[in-house]
């Protein structure tokens, strides 16, 4: 008999994109037409409504098959558009598939979003038994875990404080520590733990590994963090475009991957991208590589002063100033960079009439290789917007010693560092 926990068959996702025909037409114009002939302007509004509106059908996801056994860890890979979160919310019942079936055999808890699953007008604590209550757990059975969970957590002081009140770092890791201590049959985690720190993103990894290895639970990971779905993962499946690319050992699949970013790699433009979080008060629409003449280029070489300029657009009126974070990872080690505005400038950044934003690098301390950034923007702790994996460039050799050499790739991370020996 199978032992298998997960069974997808056969799995697709369409969505239907209309695209209106037809541009702006003034208020006069429509007034003119309704009282010139309305039995003409209500016939040509029909066929404007039945006519001019074409559909296009996109697959999200298409023939996925897979089948996963009790206990395993499993990563699931890919570009921006390649299908990850949509698989997700099919497998945790919250899309409906348009083709074939996800069999889920036992509980499900999942964290896909911050703060999915928790009610904002209700504590910590009273999120606490609601979720447990949602599992199929007694009361007795969520005491028994409620003070490892809160310790794992580390939000004691703020146990009676609806959600609503939290940080986004809060609500991610008294959600993990529900998830995980509450015992579900199988664990779905997507990209979400990047929003704490490093110490609790090391401490949820240790946690997924004890929860697989010792508890004999299942869990799925969704993570641009090649070198967390290595340490954790024995199997992977990369996805492409909606479909499965490649399912084998973690190791070749990663492999397999970072080889070949380029072709997996989505094209679309920043303002494109769909699978950004956060509250949308504004948000990333396009950014670009300059040299420090302002010219944009596509070629860099290490040691090269760059700046990265990032544009953006208003979607709240309230708006005024906000944070900045860019994290840079390489793909083969996933060491990470970060430039962060609130610890550089004293004020937070104010919204300018350019709305643009200029990071600027000096001495661009890349070794050669292929390297990801991130961006996030915040207003007071509130992400506004996150892009995982935003962008994606190449940097070449460059003479950053000044002695025409550079350590060997790899060997303690692709960062350069500028320091000096000295004998006297």
């Amino acid at each position: 008999m199978s032992n298998s926990i997960i069974e997808v068959k056969n799995l697709g996702k369409k969505y239907n994109i209309t695209h209106q025909q037809g541009g702006y037409v003034a208020l006069r114009d429509v007034l003119t037409n309704v009282f010139k002939n309305p039995f003409q302007f209500a016939k040509h509004k029909a066929k404007q409504i039945t006519g001019q509106e074409t559909k296009e059908e996109f697959w999200a996801l298409k023939d996925i098959n897979f089948t996963i056994e009790k206990g395993e860890a499993i990563g699931i890979i890919g570009a921006n558009g390649a299908g990850k979160s949509t698989l997700l919310k099919i497998l945790t019942g919250i899309t409906p598939p348009t083709t074939g079936e996800a069999i889920m055999r036992g509980k499900v808890a999942s964290l896909l979003e911050v703060g999915t699953g928790f009610h904002p007008e209700l504590s910590g604590r009273e999120n606490i038994f609601l979720n447990g209550a949602i599992l199929g757990m007694t009361k007795k059975e969520i005491n028994d875990k409620f003070n490892d969970i809160v310790k794992f957590s580390g939000v004691e002081k703020f146990l009676d404080t609806p959600i609503k009140y939290y940080s986004s770092g809060m609500s991610v890791r008294l959600a993990f520590s529900v998830a995980a201590h509450l015992e579900p049959d199988i664990l779905i985690i997507d990209e979400v733990l990047a929003v704490g720190d490093a110490d609790f993103q090391k401490k949820c990894l240790g946690k997924m590994d004890e929860i697989t290895k010792k508890e004999k639970r299942t869990i799925l990971f969704v993570s641009h963090n090649m070198g967390a779905v290595t340490q954790l993962c024995k199997r992977c499946i990369l996805l492409n475009k909606g479909q499965i690319s490649l399912i084998n050992k973690t190791s070749e699949v990663v492999n397999y991957y970072i080889n070949n970013l380029d072709t997996f790699y989505n094209s679309s433009s920043i303002d494109e991208l769909t699978n950004r979080k956060g509250t949308g008060k504004i948000k990333i629409i396009d950014y670009s590589l300059h040299n420090n003449s302002g010219e944009i280029i596509t070629f860099l070489v290490c040691g090269q002063n760059i700046e990265i300029w990032l544009k953006y657009k208003i979607f709240n009126e309230g708006v005024s100033e906000f944070d900045v974070s860019l994290t840079i990872d390489d793909q083969i080690t996933q060491n990470r960079l970060a430039f962060l505005s609130n610890l550089i400038i004293k004020k937070k950044l104010k919204v300018n009439d350019q709305h643009l934003i200029k990071i600027k690098i000096n001495n661009l301390p890349f070794n050669i290789g292929k390297y990801q950034f991130t961006i996030f923007l915040s207003i007071r702790d509130e992400i506004t917007d996150w892009i995982q994996n935003a962008g994606l460039f190449s940097v070449n050799y460059g003479n950053f010693y000044k002695t025409g050499k550079l350590p060997p790739l790899n060997e303690q991370g692709n960062y350069l560092l500028d320091y000096d020996f000295s004998d006297d």
